[in-house]
């Protein structure tokens, strides 16, 4: 059994889909503080030839609330037709606007406030775009101590599950340690997203922008074809 875990983010970018389509199991977290510094609630896509955030609008409430917990603002009633415009302006023109463009309005018209829900249904449609077969759970789900911190809480996800291999994203290398999983009978690998290119209109190529992006200038077997090839374990 191969699971990853991870936070759910609004719109990441091919790595994100890479892991989920590459384990058995793909665990997402809802019972997490939500982060203002992370991709929880924003992504960038390519605006006149820059990165620009597309950014969910927050109620104001406790930064100690998990996501779960989290609500969209209630301006988010207006704001969504403008992500919409912001999305039309700068994509229209893209080879694949019109078949791409309908899925992320069925995801941002959702009428759902919850944050974590909002988010995991978007992801759900990405996947289901993407022929991503792999089983999602949500992490408070699984039986174990949730007031376990960072690495035992992942080492703990993954006895339960019965995981024998662990994949994190390349940025878990500074917090996971290969060695302590190997202690608990787990294999840790770090995937490493590689160094994808392709033509955005005419500008300099922006890169890691969100999914949203590659949806656009590429058809749906190049990406497919990008998710099980171009990356590397580590």
């Amino acid at each position: 059994m191969i699971v990853a875990i991870m936070q759910p983010y609004f719109f990441p970018y091919i790595g994100y889909f890479q892991l989920m389509n590459m384990v058995d199991e793909f665990v997402i977290y809802d019972n997490i503080e939500y982060s203002k510094k992370g991709w929880i609630n924003r992504n960038r896509i390519l605006v006149n030839g820059k990165d620009t955030y597309l950014t969910l609008p927050l109620k104001k409430d406790s930064d100690f609330l998990n996501v779960r917990n989290r609500y969209l603002s209630d301006i988010w009633l207006s704001e969504k037709m403008k992500m919409l415009n912001k999305l039309t302006e700068s994509y229209r023109k893209s080879p694949n606007f019109n078949l791409v463009y309908p899925i992320i309005e069925k995801c941002i018209l959702l009428e759902q406030t919850n944050l974590f829900e909002f988010i995991l249904n978007s992801l759900k449609v990405i996947q289901e775009y993407l022929d991503i077969n792999t089983p999602v759970t949500v992490s408070s789900e699984i039986p174990i101590d949730h007031k376990l911190k960072s690495e035992k809480r992942v080492i703990a996800m993954c006895k339960a599950i019965k995981a024998k291999t662990y994949i994190n994203s390349i940025g878990g290398i500074q917090l996971y340690r290969k060695e302590h999983f190997k202690d608990e009978g787990i294999t840790l690998h770090f995937l490493k997203t590689g160094d994808i290119r392709y033509m955005q209109f005419n500008s300099d190529f922006v890169p890691n922008l969100s999914i949203i992006d590659m949806m656009m200038f590429l058809s749906k077997e190049e990406v497919k074809e990008h998710l099980n090839s171009s990356y590397s374990l580590e």
